[in-house]
């Protein structure tokens, strides 16, 4: 919510009207970094149930809690820089894949282990 508020807010400042997704870069910026946010929002979401139903909640807890701070972080930069934007999603990426590992893992135990 916190990312569609700030599209919103950089539509108002820019004088952006929906569905127009062109105008001032930060604009841009701030759109781009909120549809992305938006595209790997449900692989997370997955990953995090999963990997907290067959591994362990508190760890699957601790890399969710991880991994939305790197996505904030993320919006943050890309807001400011395209550059800013490299570190946490680096960040973010390691952390979905951890988060697939742990899910493999638990699914493998479970399923496999008496």
């Amino acid at each position: 919510a916190y990312f569609t508020l700030q599209v919103i807010y950089a539509r108002r400042k820019y004088k952006i009207s929906p569905p127009e997704t062109r105008g001032h870069p930060e604009f841009e910026r701030i759109f781009r970094a909120q549809v992305n946010c938006s595209e790997y929002f449900p692989i997370f979401v997955s990953l995090l149930w999963v990997a907290g139903i067959f591994f362990h909640q508190g760890v699957a807890a601790v890399c969710g809690l991880l991994y939305l701070y790197t996505r904030f972080k993320y919006f943050q930069g890309y807001a400011v820089a395209a550059q800013g934007r490299l570190g946490p999603l680096y960040a973010s990426a390691r952390l979905l894949w951890l988060l697939l590992g742990l899910a493999v893992a638990g699914l493998l135990a479970h399923f496999l282990l008496p």
